[in-house]
């Protein structure tokens, strides 16, 4: 059973950043080749897609985080991150990660939580 742990949320002022880990355990699921995701849920809303990473490394954004959020991972650590800057208070809310086609069991994700 795959397990996404994410971690690195927390309460930060508008114009800060964070940087946020996913770790895809057991270590025998490997994430080589598989592509990855970050997505979010604010409060009442949908969760969303909000930044992908192909096995090749390509990296896709929705445009209210593009360059503003980059997405990377460590295939040898089985580890997916996303560092955000300049971070407003509408990105306040719930990460995850996952493949992304939602393949895997959901995490408990990271709160973000951005000051004004």
């Amino acid at each position: 059973q795959v397990q996404l742990v994410e971690s690195g949320g927390g309460l930060v002022q508008s114009g800060g950043t964070l940087t946020l880990s996913c770790q895809v355990s057991p270590s025998d699921i490997s994430i080589r080749g598989a592509g990855m995701g970050w997505y979010r849920q604010a409060p009442g809303k949908q969760r969303e897609l909000i930044a992908a990473i192909s096995g090749g490394g390509t990296t896709i954004y929705v445009s209210s985080v593009k360059g503003r959020f980059t997405v990377s991972r460590d295939n040898a650590k089985n580890m997916v991150y996303l560092q955000m800057s300049d971070l407003k208070a509408e990105d306040t809310a719930v990460y995850f990660c996952n493949t992304d086609r939602r393949e895997w069991p959901w995490g408990q994700g990271t709160q973000v939580t951005i000051s004004s």
